[in-house]
């Protein structure tokens, strides 16, 4: 693999880091700002949702620009965001901050999906993808608990003061190993909001929302489970949230190599997979060996589907990858806010702790449902007489190349 993939990976190492570190840490910034842990918790809330903007509007602002030069900037952005929330000395301001960093969270995965892609062959698109996710699976198994210690021992401005520090390696690694030949070329913003109009982007799209709302709906409330559910003790969750994250980073470079081999195949063998996952797991949830290795294969299952989710949106939006990659990330972040928002809802309505993991089995049934459809579209258009109708052409030169688009991801 191309070295200036381990950058790319550094950026979305950071990145991860910035959304979840302070996790750990909201009792020590609220005790330091005088705040509720409730408007603590607005930190990340706040986070999440400049995160589907910024990777719309900002995607959209910068699409027609050299993809080098637009990943220097974001980090840029995101080296300046970090720098406001370690120097924030009003809870308001470590809220700009926040935003700031997270305006350039979805660009950066969006852009830098293609940026990837392009560095490689086609049958080598989706590992080079999971390389560069593996940065974000690796905060969530190692960044996260090392910020939340390095946090705890020398006050939560550290955390960011380290994660400014791993901006600026980034940036510097972005500028020098990633090469020159990523550019966007003449696209307009026009050219890139057109593959809207293509079905299978939006089958895409639904694809990337119903999945990470169905592993999220049931993470989001895995810590009352655990405890209240499996039995196991609070001081243990900590560990346990690490086989989750062991399994994350496992799934996302093993979904790579599978969407590489067989890519609509493999979304719907994910989904299957997770649906019979969840529902297991909700069915012995009590038992604390099963409630384990389902963790583990939970996160492992869960985020295979990443790579595959970003591949197949750029595959169907090839002419015009970078708007939809970035509304692919958007549409994770709307999946993960529907799969929480619902988990809640049956919790609330009293069906317990164990009712998240139904939320997830069934979204993920749904998934399955809709990438079935997907999969259908993809072939009865590349047998029918002409353009298939998601391909959408500009010209009548460029049918045929549509037709190979959807028949090579088969």
């Amino acid at each position: 693999m191309p070295i200036g993939l381990i950058a790319l990976a550094l950026g979305g190492f950071g990145i991860g880091l910035t959304e979840f570190g302070i996790v750990g840490l909201l009792p020590e910034v609220a005790d330091d700002f005088h705040v509720s842990g409730a408007a603590a918790g607005y930190l990340v809330s706040g986070y999440a949702l400049s995160v589907a903007i910024g990777a719309l509007a900002l995607t959209a602002a910068i699409a027609r620009f050299d993809r080098k030069k637009s990943l220097v900037g974001l980090m840029v952005l995101f080296i300046v965001g970090n720098l406001i929330s370690a120097v924030a000395p009003t809870y308001e301001l470590l809220m700009v901050g926040r935003i700031v960093a997270a305006l350039c969270h979805g660009a950066f995965f969006g852009i830098g999906a293609v940026v990837a892609s392009d560095m490689v062959a086609e049958n080598k698109k989706g590992s080079a993808i999971a390389l560069m996710f593996g940065g974000l699976t690796a905060a969530n198994v190692l960044g996260v608990p090392l910020g939340t210690f390095v946090g705890q021992q020398f006050g939560w401005r550290s955390t960011f003061w380290a994660i400014t520090v791993i901006g600026v390696i980034t940036l510097i690694g972005i500028q020098v190993l990633v090469p020159q030949t990523t550019s966007a070329g003449q696209t307009s913003l026009r050219g890139e909001l057109a593959v809207f109009r293509r079905g299978q982007v939006w089958v895409s799209l639904a694809l990337s929302v119903l999945a990470f709302g169905a592993v999220i709906g049931a993470y989001t409330y895995i810590a009352f489970t655990l405890t209240d559910v499996s039995g196991f003790a609070t001081s243990t969750v900590p560990w346990l949230l690490v086989v989750f994250g062991v399994g994350t980073f496992i799934g996302n470079f093993i979904g790579g190599k599978a969407a590489d081999k067989s890519l609509n195949a493999t979304l719907a063998g994910i989904m299957a997979l997770l649906t019979v996952l969840l529902s297991v797991f909700a069915l012995t949830a009590e038992n604390k060996v099963a409630t384990i290795i389902s963790l583990l294969l939970m996160g492992t299952i869960g985020l295979a589907a990443a790579p595959g989710l970003m591949v197949r949106i750029m595959k169907y939006a090839d002419d015009a990858p970078t708007m939809a990659s970035g509304a692919n990330v958007a549409a994770f972040n709307v999946g993960n806010a529907l799969g929480a928002w619902i988990g809640g809802l049956t919790i609330a309505a009293g069906f317990g702790f164990v009712s998240p993991l139904w939320v997830g089995a069934g979204l993920a049934l749904a998934a399955l449902v809709v990438a079935a459809g997907g999969g259908s579209l993809s072939r009865r258009s590349v047998a029918s007489v002409g353009a298939p109708v998601d391909a959408a052409p500009h010209s009548v030169a460029a049918a045929p190349q549509a037709v190979k688009v959807e028949s090579g991801i088969q």
